[in-house]
């Protein structure tokens, strides 16, 4: 049975750890969820992992409609969401409907948006056209340029409160899921306890309703030094297999992230 929106609030609702990976094809779409993994995201994170880029700017809409289709295709369980590229929604709420409703033809469940506050009536119109949508604060990596570089989000009083204030904000305007990305552990759970849609950390600690890493991070693939809130599950495993079971373990049963991957 797939598994949906629905489905992912009754777990939260229950006290229960939902998984999240980044996903861009059909194999490891089955893959991972036959390990376990809930939400399968189809994040612009290609831009890096698989073009080689330094930023997810040059993702393309026909991109993602493209991995959102070789994504379904290979996953009969999962719930499907996609990252709306930079540029195919900012212009209007118009503008994001028409691009979204494509993501979603392609086999996406969700779309998901980065931005706070100005993005609501953005996310008010999809919502109340038919399309759910996963709003996403914090480190927002397309807004790289203007936040000068991949730092920690929220880190002063004033910044915190603007994080909070956003988070409210977007869930009054109909985002279903949050994600929060490279943010004070402690800022993430009093946001996750003030709303009450499931929370998705990357860098934000334990108390988030979920944990989402990129598919290549987590196999120990990654370029460089390698940010405090990635683990290598491939380290310790046979194969890639028992790599993504030992990260929904990991999740399911809060040993990661541990202290030492938050801020």
């Amino acid at each position: 049975m797939r598994i949906t929106q629905t489905t992912l609030q009754k777990m939260v609702e229950n006290n229960e750890k939902f998984t999240v990976l980044t996903c861009y094809d059909a194999i490891f779409a089955t893959m991972l969820e036959n390990a376990g993994i809930d939400v399968l995201l189809v994040g612009d994170s290609l831009g890096n992992v698989l073009h080689g880029e330094s930023t997810t700017l040059g993702v393309t809409l026909d991109n993602m409609i493209y991995h959102t289709r070789c994504v379904a295709r290979g996953s009969s369980k999962a719930f499907i969401m996609a990252d709306m590229p930079f540029g195919s929604y900012q212009v209007s709420p118009e503008q994001a409907f028409e691009n979204a409703s494509k993501i979603l033809a392609a086999g996406a469940h969700m779309v998901k948006i980065e931005g706070g506050q100005i993005m609501a009536d953005t996310i008010r119109f999809l919502t109340q056209r038919g399309i759910p949508v996963c709003a996403h604060i914090g480190l927002t990596p397309q807004s790289i340029h203007q936040l000068g570089g991949y730092k920690l989000q929220g880190d002063s009083e004033k910044s915190a409160k603007q994080l909070l204030d956003d988070a409210k904000i977007l869930e009054k305007a109909g985002a279903g899921l949050l994600v929060m990305e490279v943010v004070p552990a402690k800022l993430a759970k009093k946001i996750t306890h003030t709303l009450s849609i499931p929370t998705i950390g990357i860098g934000a600690g334990i108390h988030c309703s979920a944990q989402v890493l990129v598919l290549h991070d987590m196999l120990g693939l990654y370029p460089g030094k390698k940010p405090r809130f990635i683990k290598d599950f491939m380290a310790s495993a046979k194969n890639i297999q028992e790599a993504v079971t030992n990260y929904v373990t990991a999740v399911k049963t809060g040993q990661f992230p541990s202290e030492e991957h938050e801020f």
